[in-house]
């Protein structure tokens, strides 16, 4: 075996990693030769990727579409001003270059989709799991199954997040634990808000990454024990963690497509209720529609949330108490509006099935994109 005076001189980052009881240079020359997938380059990928970067993990991939905006900067630390309007998938590979340049960083600017996950997940060791959606984390999680390829994945909400290890035999029968274990179905579009509707504390996608990063770390190295078949969970606020023992459900892999062909026929938004966005309006077409008559405007957000709407006349009538009530609209147009288009999009949809003589209509990116 090589040691670290075999490596060139700039390798001697390492050191104090290897100096390490069981970690030593055999640990270092596996993150050396080992693969990461973060799929996710927001809130809880940037902190995973700097840290598996600056640990030395030999190859990154890094998966995201989306673009930097001003709302992602109090926790997406890779990014800065200049960055706004620009796609985070490259941005962050330029920023982990700088932090070690003798990586191998591989970039996919795109969605994950079911015709294209096996493709890119196909060659990497670890998968990371650090999407805000559920559409993508159940397509994740079926084809780390399919695949056999462990997945760590970690969530985040208001003050509380997640950390767990699936796909990793554990236990004494030696079950692989996977997401559908701990939540066989998608809860439906609207019923689990994401960061941009309910908020999130900014150092705590920090904290919950550095954790999914430490996994990573200490499966390719084989170190210590993992979080595999147990959620972690932790609150901001009291400090208090709490890990959890999953059990095997009887019935959690016939929810998994049973081949790569099914996988691609499988359709992950209607499984998770995702509602068609062609009821959708963009910006300049809601400062027109407001201009009309036989125009309403209803805030579907709960009461207490900001900023609030006071350019227009409005109606708030928050989404559960909307679809629970038997309200007749006297406007022609109805025009639902939340904090980022996730909730009046499924107000809009409703509303079109139950109201045959309306038309309705949902402001894409809600609130946030009418700021931006």
């Amino acid at each position: 075996m090589k040691t670290m005076k075999n490596l060139p001189a700039s390798y001697q980052r390492y050191q104090r990693q290897t100096l390490l009881p069981g970690f030593g240079d055999a640990g270092q020359f596996k993150l050396l030769a080992g693969s990461v997938l973060v799929i996710g380059a927001g809130g809880l990928g940037c902190p995973v990727l700097q840290y598996l970067a600056a640990a030395g993990v030999g190859t990154i991939g890094i998966v995201d579409h989306d673009v930097v905006s001003l709302s992602n900067l109090h926790r997406q630390v890779l990014y800065g001003m200049d960055d706004i309007g620009n796609p985070k998938a490259p941005i962050a590979a330029n920023r982990l270059r700088a932090i070690n340049p003798e990586l191998n960083f591989h970039v996919y600017q795109e969605y994950m989709t079911p015709l294209n996950i096996i493709h890119i997940i196909k060659d990497y060791d670890v998968i990371v799991d650090g999407t805000d959606n559920f559409t993508t984390r159940y397509l994740i999680n079926d084809a780390c199954v399919l695949l056999s390829k462990p997945l760590v994945f970690g969530a985040i909400s208001r003050f509380e997040g997640q950390v767990a290890v699936f796909n990793v035999p554990s236990g004494k029968e030696g079950h692989c634990i996977h997401y559908r274990d701990l939540f066989p179905h998608p809860p439906q579009d609207g019923e689990v808000t994401n960061c941009a509707e309910s908020g999130v504390l900014g150092v705590l996608p920090g904290i919950i990454g550095a954790w999914m990063a430490n996994e990573v770390i200490k499966l390719l190295a084989g170190l210590g024990k993992t979080l595999s078949g147990s959620l972690l969970t932790y609150n901001a606020l009291t400090n208090d963690t709490m890990q959890w023992q999953l059990q095997k459900r009887e019935d959690s892999d016939a929810l998994v497509p049973p081949t790569v062909a099914a996988l691609h026929k499988k359709d992950y938004a209607w499984e998770c209720g995702v509602p068609s966005t062609d009821l959708e309006i963009d910006s300049a077409s809601f400062e027109e529609m407001l201009k009309e008559k036989n125009v309403a405007l209803i805030d579907v957000r709960e009461l207490h949330e900001t900023p609030l709407l006071k350019r227009w006349e409005h109606m708030q009538i928050p989404l559960s108490e909307l679809m629970e009530s038997q309200r007749e609209f006297i406007a022609e147009n109805i025009v639902f509006i939340c904090q980022s288009g996730k909730r009046s999009i499924t107000a809009a949809n409703w509303a079109k099935q139950k109201y045959k003589d309306k038309k309705f209509y949902s402001v894409k990116g809600g609130v946030e994109g009418l700021k931006a």
